[in-house]
């Protein structure tokens, strides 16, 4: 049996170790969103902290991406997804026994870097065991569980707080890591790099710190300023890296990364699809999450079971969307999924607004989920199939990252937004200089005036933000109609490969 095909059996039960591993790391995005009440009260965490806690783990995750998939090329993606998976459960476990705010953060980031070499390691894997026929498929089961993972986060974070201490948000990683480790040394096919000749130095330093100092930038936008002289001096560096990067990989002998790899339109487009998609996803799931515990008065349970309609949705909707791209072809898909999300956002903003039942925004949510997973799954095929074999590597690194960099602009934007709208409608209303809304409920009794005050400030707030997102999931639509290459082939007749049913530029890593 060759190692990069195992049988009919083995293979799909190596993409659910595979779908599972993924899930581990991608929770750990977002779980921690239902956490911060508490964090702040055991660890007298001030509200800087907590931003780090937060973005420790996003900032090592991106900045560590692209090198993340060049180590898999070299040294084979099954050993770089067992170390990194190894790191993760030695971080959590230590997360969990942190004392201080500053253990925690520390902590946070290996638990960044561990991930960032699971996530390409598991897209790599899954195009290399799966014939173009089966592709879509399985893309879009990994694909429906990547989002899966950030939706349900909220949902873990609440289950285990309900029950018991904030440590355990980080102690479930370690039995669950184990159980995925057995289950990827049994399971996935091994296999030696594909790479030779030196490691990019050069290359690793550009990227990880540009890609370091942007999502830096991006983060503490909010609590800086976007026009801090911090802010904009980060910014313009991350841009003369990743520039210095770009130009270093078009003359190095063995580049990281063949960054020609963007001239394939179908490539390019779809890698902007996803990152707009991911800016919606965790732009909103900021923001409603405190709507519904702080403004609601919701506990973290609670709040996070608001998620579970949004997250199903999604993940069926993703894991059964070859079937709709092979009828209607992957532009009309990607483009309806996007128009749906954006009817859905809308709907959510009045929604909120008007305080609508927690069932009917729930239900609202799961409209939401259903458009995303229409998009992010053959968006994902879409890219990885029109790259040649040798370059799943990068192609799979790329992917995570414009994922990432999109959810931690969609934060970034919309945290500011929220935040300047907030401080706009709700200090003048109460002559008061604090804006942190966990802040004012922990000073003020929940029926005051005050408290009252600040969650109808919050309330418009955030539906501003939510309608930001909107707007963007019209314009990814709008641009994949105009931009997206046309059908090739009448919708009568459809492909047997999914990934390859619009467009030049598209073509199977079986045949380049």
């Amino acid at each position: 049996m060759n190692s990069l095909e195992p049988t009919d059996r083995r293979r799909w039960a190596a993409l659910g170790a595979l779908c599972t591993s993924l899930v581990v790391v991608t929770i750990d995005n977002t779980i921690l969103n239902t956490a911060i009440p508490t964090l702040a009260r055991e660890l007298r965490a001030t509200t800087v902290d907590l931003q780090w806690i937060t973005n420790a783990y996003t900032l090592a995750f991106a900045a560590l991406l692209i090198t993340a998939g060049g180590l898999g090329a070299r040294f084979g993606h099954r050993r770089i997804l067992l170390t990194g998976l190894t790191l993760f459960a030695l971080g959590s476990a230590f997360a969990a026994l942190s004392h201080t705010s500053l253990q925690l953060i520390g902590w946070r980031t290996v638990m960044g870097a561990a991930a960032a070499l699971v996530m390409p390691a598991t897209l790599s894997l899954v195009v290399s065991m799966f014939a173009p026929h089966e592709r879509g498929r399985a893309i879009g089961i990994w694909s429906a569980t990547a989002g899966l993972g950030i939706a349900i986060g909220p949902v873990a974070g609440g289950v285990l707080l309900e029950h018991f201490s904030w440590g355990s948000v980080f102690w479930i990683n370690v039995p669950l890591v184990a159980v995925v480790i057995a289950a990827t040394v049994s399971l996935v096919p091994s296999a030696g790099g594909m790479v030779k000749g030196s490691f990019d130095i050069p290359g690793l330093l550009l990227s990880a710190g540009g890609l370091a100092l942007i999502v830096d930038a991006l983060t503490q936008a909010s609590l800086r300023g976007w026009s801090s002289p911090i802010t904009v001096l980060e910014i313009v560096s991350a841009t003369a890296l990743l520039a210095g990067f770009v130009w270093w990989e078009l003359r190095a002998p063995a580049p990281m990364t063949d960054v020609r790899i963007f001239t394939s339109r179908v490539f390019s487009i779809s890698n902007a699809i996803l990152a707009a998609t991911f800016f919606a996803l965790f732009g909103v799931l900021f923001t409603y999450t405190q709507y519904l515990q702080f403004v609601r008065g919701y506990g973290p349970l609670v709040a996070g079971v608001g998620a579970v309609p949004f997250a199903l949705v999604m993940a069926a909707v993703a894991s059964s969307s070859d079937r709709v791209v092979g009828r209607l072809g992957v532009r009309s898909s990607i483009a309806g999924g996007l128009a749906v999300m954006s009817v859905g956002l809308l709907v959510v903003s009045i929604a909120a607004g008007r305080y609508a039942p927690f069932v009917v925004l729930a239900a609202i949510m799961a409209l939401v989920g259903a458009g995303m997973g229409l998009v992010m799954a053959p968006a994902t095929t879409a890219s990885m199939s029109s790259v040649a074999p040798q370059q799943a590597a990068m192609a799979s690194s790329i992917n995570s990252v414009v994922r990432e960099l999109g959810g931690v602009l969609g934060v970034a934007v919309v945290g500011t937004v929220v935040a300047t709208v907030f401080r706009s409608r709700f200090e003048p209303g109460v002559g008061t200089s604090t804006v942190d809304l966990a802040q004012i409920h922990a000073d003020a009794p929940p029926v005051s005036t005050v408290a009252e005050a600040a969650n109808q400030a919050y309330t418009s707030a955030m539906c501003m933000g939510i309608q930001i997102c909107a707007a963007a999931a019209f314009l990814g639509a709008l641009a994949v109609i105009a931009l997206f290459p046309a059908p090739r082939r009448p919708a009568s007749c459809p492909p047997a490969d999914p990934a390859n049913s619009d467009g030049e530029g598209v073509r199977s890593p079986s045949n380049p």
